[in-house]
């Protein structure tokens, strides 16, 4: 891949990371524990914190995997290996790289992965 693709790709990475971290500090406390006192909270309201807390949980479970996942590609990158299926070996289409920077596997090894 041309220097100027990977700088491109680097800066849309990079761009990625800094969106998921300022994402991650606006976070605000929902995934506190749930105030279990009944007198306090009724049994909906309870149940409507649990439900926001779960939410905010798998949020920041996804966006953990989102940020390690850019983080590797920005690795491949420093080590000339960005844009290589991990699977084949072959190169992967820009139009997909494009979409997701992050992808590891080309399209014919993404497809076979799903059919497992």
């Amino acid at each position: 891949m041309a220097p100027l693709d990977l700088e491109h790709f680097r800066r849309e990475l990079q761009a990625l990371r800094k969106d998921l971290l300022a994402a991650a500090e606006l976070e605000d406390d929902s995934a506190s524990p749930v105030e279990l006192d009944q007198s306090r909270i009724g049994r909906l309201s309870r149940m409507d914190a649990m439900q926001g807390q779960a939410m905010s949980v798998e949020m920041k479970r996804r966006r953990q995997i989102s940020l390690e996942r850019i983080t590797r590609a920005l690795e491949r990158i420093d080590e000339g290996d960005f844009g290589v299926c991990d699977e084949c070996g072959e190169p992967i289409a820009v139009a997909r790289l494009e979409l997701d920077p992050a992808v590891v596997l080309c399209i014919g090894c993404a497809t076979a992965a799903e059919k497992k």
